[in-house]
């Protein structure tokens, strides 16, 4: 084994000292643990590869198509026994458990990787993470509006813009690939995963799945970018209600469609991000007319690897192979490799995974040459990612992470996103300054947590301040401050004795994510009628704000408000909101539509049913 050359003496600046006892280590074979500073990696034992993939053994092949969640791993140095592929964070998978700093991850990262470099190759990990707007699991993160309300901006400029700092805030922790974008195409709005489509139709969601690859990977993968992921291939956003998984209700489901119809509708973003070189795709759990997509040879090695031309690697979802319907754990092993799954997302018995490829491949079940197909895929993204020569964190992104400059752009972000439904007697714009009163109520007008959304900081999200950023409340105050104009927030006790010139109501949803956030109804909710009412009561022009991840049933609330806003799960920067209210106008345009009432879904345009607001609808300029 070669020493590592220790990092520069101002990180070490007893480094005669450090190095006597590295050497001492060496000597007695006991270079086990996780160095606490990592140094700069020394040459790895392969250098390209098709020479890795000459020196491996069967089962080092099939470690590096093994991925373990980090919260299954409870001895690191299996890390390096078994030479895993791949590590990843799943929602709420930080340092800690939830959450955790830049700094925290990256030294969590850095430490994970330090052992992988001392497996007999020493090849890298490829650490993964679900950052799906923002990198969303860290405290202090930039986190942007979620897919649909940049479905909503049709600004593919600011979508590569927003991955772009998504990127650099990715890259602040060590992290070198991200599960995103999503490029599914949401089809019934009572999925729970609806605002991680960019919209209902392909001409809007292809050119924003291109734009969000460029974004995280740059023109072509380098050292510098951040591995992208196209999901959940494929027709996912299409499945049938009623036949969900797991006791839900859509989500995990079977879609039911022709093949013409799933090309036509759900395969163009995947195209998409293939010309722009996406360099992983990850597969849905869900079914197409029966047949589990973790299992669907013909549309995973058929149609994207040949007809399509993918040379990156497929990723499943996690545990995703458990769930097809062969009898035994090996046997679903080689149904998902054989059907051109290159990599396993286990998550948690990846010493089982690894014995079971090396057991299909001795008992002919999986062609070797398939595992060797699978394992040159994963190598290429990492010799491409240059993590041999630069494993660990580049510190110089780490103090990027949360900073003013991303922020604003995500302001601008929420700003392009809001789509203004309703704007009686020009109720908007809001003049900037008077000597007039606003009176603000609703459950999510000071409430990060409900503004955020899922897959924020947890993987379900949560209710609350859980990271930094600026709720509509406060961007309110800081908006109006030395204007003149005079605040009252009433939060959700709008029964009291008030009244204004202007109410403005924020509520919605509240956090969900996949599975638990499937609805039958879509119902605007008691608690945000009663508040919505309430408040438009007291005052002579209201306005409604509602976050949301999808659109709700609002035919009762809509008369209520002289103007009404659909915000979408706008992020951390609540004055995006606030911009627009003062002055800077709207822009978004629906990317679905809008049902009149539960029973229109699925509805999409071109179905011929009626609308409340169809498919691109948005008023603009005031």
């Amino acid at each position: 084994m070669t020493l590592p050359a220790l990092r520069g003496a101002g990180r070490t600046p007893h480094r005669r000292a450090l190095l006597l006892s590295a050497l001492l280590v060496l000597t007695a074979g006991l270079l086990t643990a996780a160095p606490t500073t990592p140094a700069a990696h020394a040459a790895a034992g392969c250098t390209s590869t098709a020479d890795c993939l000459s020196k491996m053994t069967l089962a080092e092949k099939a470690g590096q198509m093994t991925q373990a969640a980090n919260s299954y791993i409870s001895n690191k140095q299996d890390i390096a026994t078994y030479g895993l592929g791949s590590v990843l964070s799943g929602g709420g998978g930080g340092p800690n458990g939830a959450g955790g700093t830049a700094t925290q991850w990256a030294d969590m990262v850095d430490s994970y990787q330090s052992y992988a470099l001392n497996s007999r190759l020493g090849i890298p990990l490829l650490y993964g993470v679900d950052a799906v707007h923002g990198h969303n699991n860290v405290q202090g993160a930039t986190l942007f509006p979620h897919h649909i309300g940049m479905g909503a901006t049709r600004d593919a400029a600011l979508v590569q813009r927003v991955e772009d700092i998504t990127r650099q805030e990715v890259l602040g922790t060590g992290i070198r690939w991200s599960f995103a974008p999503c490029v599914c195409v949401a089809r019934d709005d009572r999925w729970g995963r609806t605002y991680e489509s960019y919209g209902e139709d392909p001409s809007v969601v292809s050119p924003l799945a291109s734009a969000a690859v460029k974004g995280l990977q740059g023109s072509a993968i380098s050292s510098t970018s951040v591995l992208a992921t196209a999901k959940h291939y494929i027709g996912d956003g299409g499945t049938t209600y009623g036949t969900g998984s797991s006791g839900y209700l859509i989500d995990q489901g079977n879609t039911q469609i022709s093949e013409s119809e799933l090309r036509a509708v759900h395969l163009p973003p995947y195209q998409s991000a293939i010309t722009a070189g996406v360099g992983s795709v990850m597969v849905s759990y869900s079914s197409w007319n029966g047949t589990k997509m973790h299992g669907d040879k013909y549309l995973i090695t058929d149609v994207l690897k040949t007809e399509l031309g993918f040379t990156g690697f497929v990723v499943s979802d996690w545990a995703g192979i458990k769930q097809l319907p062969d009898a035994t754990y090996a046997d679903q092993v080689a149904h998902a490799i054989n059907a051109g799954l290159d990599m396993i997302m286990v998550p948690d018995d990846y010493v089982g995974t690894i014995n079971a490829i090396v057991t299909d491949v001795n008992n002919g079940k999986i062609p070797q040459s398939r595992v060797d197909d699978a394992v040159t895929r994963i190598l290429n993204a990492k010799f491409a990612l240059d993590l041999f020569n630069h494993p660990y964190t580049d510190r110089s992104y780490t103090p990027q992470v949360g900073s003013q400059a991303h922020r604003d752009v995500a302001r601008q972000a929420v700003r392009e996103s809001l789509t203004l439904l309703k704007n009686d007697s020009s109720a908007l714009p809001l003049p900037k300054t008077g000597t007039y009163k606003i009176v603000v109520g609703g459950k999510s007008a000071d409430d990060l947590g409900n503004q955020t959304g899922g897959w924020s900081i947890s993987w379900q999200g949560s209710s609350g301040t859980h990271t930094t950023g600026t709720t509509f409340w406060q961007a309110l105050q800081q908006t109006t401050a030395g204007t003149g104009i005079t605040l009252q927030n009433v939060g959700t006790r709008t029964k009291g004795n008030y009244s204004a010139d202007v109410g403005i109501w924020v509520g919605g949803e509240t956090p969900y994510a996949e599975g638990k956030g499937d609805s039958s109804t879509l119902a605007f909710g008691n608690d945000n009628s009663t508040q919505l009412s309430d408040i438009c009561s007291r005052v002579k022009t209201c306005i409604a704000i509602l976050y949301s991840g999808r659109p709700l049933i609002i035919g009762n609330q809509l008369p209520k408000a002289q103007a009404f806003i659909a915000a979408w799960l706008p992020g951390t920067e609540g004055a995006g909101i606030t911009d627009a209210l003062f002055g800077a106008g709207f822009s978004g345009k629906l990317p679905v539509t809008w049902p009149t009432a539960v029973t229109d879904e699925p509805i999409n345009s071109g179905d011929g049913k009626t609308p409340l607001f169809p498919l691109g609808y948005g008023i603009t300029p005031y």
